[in-house]
């Protein structure tokens, strides 16, 4: 990904920001940065290579060159983004799904924040804020996507199977045309991220809704339930024993029965 081409593929979006790096140690690093310096609302920051990229718990997140992509978003949240804080990893979620079905790919999404294409990860979000007192100052949204089959991490290394967009659908698939169309979504999205309307987008595209799951944290005993859908917050609400639980973000791991 060239930065001239990159920049071309980004024209006419509202970007408060951008910056564009040929190899990086992880987007999400620069972006907390960036904002601490004051970027402004919807800067972007996209790396052709990761050597450092990370998921949830601190997990390496696998970016070689010319091969997937790998973005961080900073939002300035209104009050009122605010206190939708916990739909923020959705409405990455549903960008990504949406973007998605324009290549015919029918991807679900593993709460709370990988992408599934045909049961396996094909893409991770991770999310970070920053906080002054009460008030939410930015907000850092790391995309991750395989694109090419050379973004797909080593079978032995994984937790969860793994694939890529060109193992499942169009092998011509740009990164381009695709970035340019997750960002659009995105800011389709952020303006029904307090609607009932987005709620149920990501409710519909859940993935194993009505099966049964485990679910466990580093500090907690596994929990067996059935999934049943979202809270208004974000949180997972799972049928347990007959007993409606919710789970809320944090180093969660969810796996099908």
């Amino acid at each position: 990904m060239s930065e001239t081409q990159f920049r071309n593929s980004l024209r006419g979006l509202p970007l408060g920001g951008l910056r564009y790096f040929s190899s990086i140690g992880s987007t999400n690093d620069e972006a907390l940065a960036w904002a601490a310096a004051g970027a402004p609302d919807f800067s972007l920051v996209i790396a052709d290579e990761q050597s450092a990229g990370r998921g949830r718990a601190k997990r390496r997140w696998f970016t070689p060159p010319g091969a997937a992509l790998a973005l961080s978003l900073i939002f300035r949240p209104t009050p009122a983004e605010q206190a939708q804080a916990g739909r923020f990893t959705g409405l990455a979620a549903v960008a990504l799904v949406n973007a998605l079905q324009k290549y015919q790919l029918s991807a679900q999404i593993k709460w709370p924040n990988d992408i599934l294409l045909n049961g396996k990860k094909a893409a991770g979000i991770l999310t970070e804020s920053v906080w002054l007192g009460g008030k939410m100052d930015s907000l850092i949204m790391g995309i991750g996507v395989n694109v090419a089959p050379a973004s797909v991490p080593p079978a032995e290394g994984l937790n969860f199977p793994a694939t890529c967009l060109a193992a499942e659908g169009p092998s011509d698939l740009s990164r381009f045309e695709l970035l340019k169309a997750l960002l659009e979504e995105i800011l389709l999205q952020r303006a029904e991220l307090a609607s009932e309307k987005f709620l149920r987008r990501w409710d519909e595209s859940l993935a194993f809704r009505g099966q049964a799951v485990r679910v466990w944290s580093e500090n907690s005993a596994p929990l067996t339930g059935k999934i049943l859908g979202l809270q208004p917050d974000g949180g997972l609400r799972l049928d347990v024993s007959g007993a409606e639980q919710s789970l809320h973000f944090g180093e969660i791991h969810l796996r099908p029965l």
